[in-house]
């Protein structure tokens, strides 16, 4: 009987592609049954596609316990993906979509420049409402994006992007880095920042992250509008809403939220 071959065409990509997927972060390591079974495959064409992955670096072998991992080509291939993908094409849907939910405006602001930078915003239906912002950049204590991000980020960093004193801009601003380590503590536990009359008076608005792959997290999105409307009850809605979303992005993004 002539030997087998290794699966050809569209075929073997679809199922080397399923045993790429095989490898959950809470289980790196597998060996070659349990990826089989994972997969619906056999064991000799499970053997066959692992050895092709191996020879390209897409998955690496444990010599002392015979099991897989993801190998450093993937982390390549990745970082690729990531360069090509535009956070603003990939999150304008959700802003739409958060705008049209709330009638509130809803933004999506970026690390640049020791501050929040918006980047995108769709504007609620409210005739009273946030003004256009887009392009402008504000202080990150005193903003509901900046203060998610900040609450992501090493203590270390954090240091090097505060400088102290802490600028004030109303009676509410938080201006000492002890009571902005507490709001970054309950933002933490929240899972969103939330503001309310901070960076300026009469304006609310909640924020959370959107968590990148294999990079320091730098864009959060926000929903905003007046504060006489966004009562607390009503931010902290906002805020678990932002929060979804945010979620929801990072997973298109590639992050694998817990």
């Amino acid at each position: 009987m002539a030997k087998k071959g290794p699966p050809s065409g569209a075929q073997a990509v679809l199922r080397a592609i399923s045993l790429l997927k095989a490898f959950p972060p809470e289980r790196p390591e597998r060996d070659i049954a349990e990826l089989a079974s994972e997969a619906g495959l056999s064991r000799s064409t499970t053997h066959r596609l692992l050895a092709a992955l191996e020879s390209e670096g897409l998955v690496a072998r444990n010599p002392a316990s015979a099991r897989y991992r993801l190998g450093p080509e993937t982390v390549v291939l990745g970082a690729r993906a990531l360069r090509a993908v535009s956070i603003r094409d990939t999150v304008h849907a959700e802003l739409e979509a958060l705008a049209q939910e709330t009638a509130e405006t809803a933004t999506l602001e970026v690390l640049s420049q020791g501050k929040m930078l918006i980047l995108d915003e769709v504007l609620g239906a409210h005739l009273v409402g946030a003004s256009p912002s887009l392009g402008t950049s504000w202080a990150l204590h005193a903003t509901s994006t900046g203060k998610a991000l900040l609450a992501e980020l090493p203590k270390a960093r954090t240091s090097e992007l505060l400088s102290q004193p802490l600028t004030r801009y109303t009676e509410r601003t938080i201006v000492t880095l002890e009571d902005l380590e507490k709001e970054l503590s309950r933002v933490r536990d929240d899972g969103f920042a939330t503001v309310s009359g901070e960076l300026e008076e009469g304006y609310a608005a909640a924020g959370a992250v959107i968590r990148i792959p294999m990079n320091e997290p730098y864009a959060s999105l926000s929903v905003g509008g007046p504060s006489a409307r966004l009562q607390q009850s009503a931010l902290r809605e906002l805020g678990a809403l932002v929060k979804a979303r945010a979620d929801e992005v990072s997973r298109r993004l590639g992050f694998e939220t817990v």
